[in-house]
């Protein structure tokens, strides 16, 4: 592709988005790094950077999607490091990415993402789950076996037990389903299954919202990083909901909890999480639109 047919961006306007994306990413970014060079964790945010296992230097690099050319502030210029040149192109004052370095696996990845986000946008969401999933994960579990064993409960364990036998456990979400526990699965009014991700997911769906990170990793770079970092602050957002309403006691760390055991919190939490699902619905449009681009040719498309 020649760039003359894309939008040109002057240098001071994709300089200025450079510094708003790495103020908006790097902080958690170096953090996790930091945590991890010395083996400490944390248990919120280390889920973002280990169950979406995008590389955090890359998360921190700010890209424009396919279809946009940067002009260079100057013809010699270097490419800001550490760009990933074996995707770019440039020529005597600009650069893009260059749509032929594009693995062949992408557009049929794109596709699909494509038709996930459509068909999450075209069902109704749910919003009456409360959270429980978390819950259910520690269901009738001791306190060695449970995933984050540093952290204790708000509520006694029977406590934890009768709260989710009380409150009917309807998880869509396949990821969250299979790390219930044994006991919990029966629980649940569904059994959700990897083949079912399309036909079962929600907009209401607290994982699904945050998911949108881990399909438009998938697609990174061609849908460049604005987008990237929009999924990211939703993942982000998503994700504090959820260790808010858990039963983990997470004071410790800032986290005030959404107390889903009385009706005041499930109705904090369905407020929380339709707010989320509302901001999570315009992101996964743009999100569809340009894996559908990415899908139908590798053609730019305006967001």
């Amino acid at each position: 592709m020649e760039p003359t047919a894309f939008e040109v961006l002057e240098p001071d306007v994709w300089l200025e988005a450079t510094r708003r994306h790495q103020a908006s990413v790097e902080p958690l970014a170096r953090a996790w790094i930091e945590r991890r060079s010395r083996d400490a964790k944390h248990p919120v945010h280390d889920f973002l950077f280990t169950y979406y296992s995008f590389s955090p230097t890359k998360l921190c690099q700010w890209l424009p999607p396919l279809g946009t050319a940067l002009l260079l502030p100057d013809r010699s210029a270097a490419l800001p490091a550490p760009w990933p040149t074996h995707f770019m192109r440039r020529d005597s004052s600009r650069v893009w990415l260059d749509a032929s370095r594009m693995a062949l696996q992408v557009p049929k990845l794109a596709a699909w993402v494509a038709q996930l986000c459509a068909a999450i946008a075209s069902r109704p969401a749910h919003f009456r789950c409360f959270g429980l999933h978390e819950w259910a994960m520690v269901y009738r579990q001791s306190a060695e076996e449970r995933r984050h064993r540093m952290v204790p409960l708000r509520l006694p364990d029977e406590e934890v037990n009768t709260l989710v036998q009380s409150l009917p456990l309807c998880c869509t979400h396949y990821d969250a389903f299979r790390f219930f526990t044994p006991q919990a699965r029966p629980l649940n009014s569904l059994a959700p299954t990897l083949e079912q991700r399309v036909q079962l997911e929600q907009g209401g769906c607290l994982h699904a919202n945050m998911d949108l990170y881990k399909w438009c990793s998938k697609l990174w770079p061609w849908v460049g990083s604005d987008l990237l970092r929009e999924c990211f602050e939703i993942a982000l957002a998503g994700r504090e909901l959820d260790m808010r309403a858990s039963p983990y006691d997470l004071a410790h760390l800032g986290y005030s909890p959404i107390p889903i055991e009385t009706a005041e919190g499930r109705a904090e939490y369905e407020r929380e999480q339709r707010l989320l699902a509302s901001r999570a619905a315009k992101v996964r449009g743009r999100l569809e639109r340009s894996a559908r681009s990415l899908a139908d040719g590798c053609q730019p498309q305006a967001q």
